[in-house]
């Protein structure tokens, strides 16, 4: 079996409540990013929290599940939106609950129906779909855009 690993760390100083950290990606394409209990809790101020992360993970591997499903449909799309939006319930333990994926796609040829069924799929083929669940609820809510014009196509 082949296995494709990637590593982050966190270098963290002082306490839990009061410490904050730094985080990279050990590819380098994340760079120091600030991390406190503050930024996870309450307002970002600019820092990144594990949510966060996950919320960028999610995004990511959807977009590139959904791409590829449409593209296996023969529709490849012009062009993909991927919000993600991960729960953190504080009250009692915290937990991550849930994880909404707001896809916003533009691709010839597909309707809303077929966007539909391409999203279904892509979110049981997605990795960190599947890595969640079961613990977390995931939704996905998608829609077609309009294609962008260019700037030839501007009527003057």
């Amino acid at each position: 079996m082949t296995a494709v690993q990637r590593t982050a760390q966190v270098d963290w100083t002082g306490s839990i409540a009061r410490g904050s950290g730094i985080t990279s990606g050990g590819s380098g394409a994340l760079r120091e990013l600030p991390v406190t209990l503050a930024s996870r809790f309450g307002e970002s101020a600019g820092k990144t929290s594990p949510e966060e992360l996950i919320a960028a993970a999610h995004a990511g591997c959807f977009a590139m599940a959904l791409g590829s499903v449409l593209a296996g449909y023969g529709t490849p799309p012009e062009f993909l939106r991927v919000v993600a939006t991960v729960t953190l319930e504080t009250s009692g333990v915290p937990t991550i609950v849930s994880s909404r994926l707001d896809v916003h796609a533009v691709a010839d040829q597909v309707d809303a129906a077929s966007l539909e069924r391409a999203a279904q799929e892509a979110e049981r083929g997605c990795p960190v779909s599947r890595a969640l669940q079961g613990n977390v609820e995931i939704r996905v809510h998608a829609a077609l855009d309009q294609p962008r014009r260019r700037p030839s196509e501007e009527v003057a």
